[in-house]
């Protein structure tokens, strides 16, 4: 979770922040006091007010509209030489930073920064990725403040597109909440709007960073190099060693906006790629039923504790996942069960370090309580038998598990009838008897299958 922290905060501040930076570019650099208490009061009462928000729809109309009005008074008033005082540039810092903490107080997994009361190491983790993720984009905005003072032309096309990662979300609530109070009409365009723009959060980091790292390229080019130039040109002591300051003040700046940038577009990449991404599930090892009707597992196999996965396919195609672990370190007490739970159905369990955890929601099983019916514990196989040597599982021990499972294997199968080949997943007509399941190429076949089972079964023996 501790990633998901980072990227929640980047994706709710950091477009705020950089219109924070381009607000003061035309005025004169703030007193940090005054700057960090309104920052730490817009932060606080915004994620209350996020979090307290009420659930109603009039409500939340409410809010998205003012966000708006906000944002865009910030974006006109950003045309008016008379309001470039440092006041006016605080009360846009406490309203902006209230906007950014309001919709990361929406967070829909915050609570999941501890799953209890006291401290622990979850919640000391998650804390250090919120506060890395406020520290990156105070730096952001602190950059992006630096380097649009002398690159001024590229102020207010900077402040347009910031507004418009701002807008696009904030248009799409709008018009999902009018279109639940029913005010505008629900069609598929306004819906495929509403989809794309609140559903591209991954999209602002990446987008910021591509800026960031043009702002980079644009300050190297027009700001460094040539301060570089002056530098190397310069003949007066005094006057080189100015330049020579200035010079690496360039650099110094250079640098840290391109490592905001990567920072930003690796940590979104990285949950995007990897930390959001569900545990797969081990390979699961195929069994098959020996000449005396059960599968056969040895012991030796399965008694060090680990979650050992295995995979029957029955005569339908139907795969059927279940796996062995030896519950206790000192004993041999085996659990033996399927890879799905009544519960979160068949997206199986993985085990990690000594954990087994759910895939589908993320429960960490007690692993002695492995082989019990109940809550989140994965469905027990009833029936199975040990020996000195083997772990024994009868047919119709597993085939209990076949409504747990979705997954279809193809396999190619005979019509008893006819003797023809095809698939058991492309065949229209199949019939169960005696326990096991027959394919068809045709009806005919079928409904003269259906009508004597014993002789076409008799004749394929």
């Amino acid at each position: 979770m501790m990633s998901y922290f980072l990227v929640s905060v980047l994706q709710s501040f950091l477009p705020v922040s950089l219109l924070i930076g381009l607000n003061w570019t035309v005025r004169k650099t703030p007193k940090v006091r005054p700057l960090v208490l309104l920052s730490l009061l817009g932060f606080f009462a915004g994620t209350a007010t996020g979090i307290n928000l009420p659930a109603s729809q009039q409500g939340i109309l409410l809010i998205t509209i003012l966000q708006l009005i906000v944002i865009v008074l910030f974006l006109l008033s950003q045309t008016h030489s008379s309001l470039r005082s440092c006041r006016i540039g605080y009360i846009w810092q406490l309203l902006l930073v209230f906007i950014a903490a309001l919709r990361w107080g929406q967070t829909p997994n915050l609570s999941a920064i501890t799953a209890t009361n006291v401290i622990n190491t979850d919640l000391l983790l998650n804390v250090t990725a919120v506060a890395i993720g406020l520290i990156i984009v105070v730096f952001a905005a602190a950059l992006i403040a630096i380097c649009i003072r002398q690159l001024g032309y590229l102020r207010w096309l900077l402040l347009i597109i910031f507004s418009l990662v701002l807008l696009a979300p904030l248009s799409g609530e709008l018009m999902l909440v009018l279109m639940k109070l029913q005010v505008i009409e629900l069609t598929k365009y306004l819906l495929s709007y509403v989809a794309k723009v609140t559903n591209a959060h991954s999209l602002i980091n990446y987008l910021c960073a591509a800026i960031l790292l043009l702002i980079a390229l644009v300050y190297l080019l027009n700001v460094m190099l040539p301060r570089r130039r002056a530098a190397s040109e310069e003949s007066a002591a005094t006057e080189h060693r100015k330049s020579i300051a200035h010079y690496r003040d360039a650099r110094r700046a250079l640098l840290i906006i391109t490592v905001l940038a990567i920072l930003i577009g690796a940590a979104q990449w990285y949950w995007d790629q990897v930390a959001s991404q569900p545990p797969r599930l081990s390979e699961a090892l195929p069994v098959t039923l020996q000449n005396d009707g059960l599968v056969h597992i040895p012991l030796e196999q399965v008694k060090d504790g680990k979650l050992h996965r295995f995979v029957w396919i029955a005569d339908d195609g139907k795969a059927v996942r279940f796996f062995v672990i030896n519950r206790y370190p000192d004993k041999l007490r085996l659990g033996v069960v399927f890879d799905a739970c009544l519960l979160c159905g068949d997206q199986g369990y993985v085990m990690e370090g000594n954990q087994v955890i759910c895939v589908a929601c993320d429960v960490r099983i007690f692993i002695p309580s492995i082989g019990k019916a109940g809550g989140c514990n994965p469905v027990p196989i009833d029936e199975w038998n040990m020996t000195n040597t083997d772990l024994t599982i009868s047919k119709k021990s597993l085939e209990t598990g076949l409504n747990y499972f979705s997954t279809i294997v193809t396999l190619q199968v005979t019509d008893p009838v006819d003797g023809s080949k095809l698939t058991n997943t492309k065949a229209e007509y199949h019939y169960n008897f005696a326990g096991k399941t027959y394919f068809f190429s045709k009806a005919a076949n079928f409904e003269a299958f259906r009508d004597e089972p014993e002789k076409y079964v008799k004749e394929a023996q």
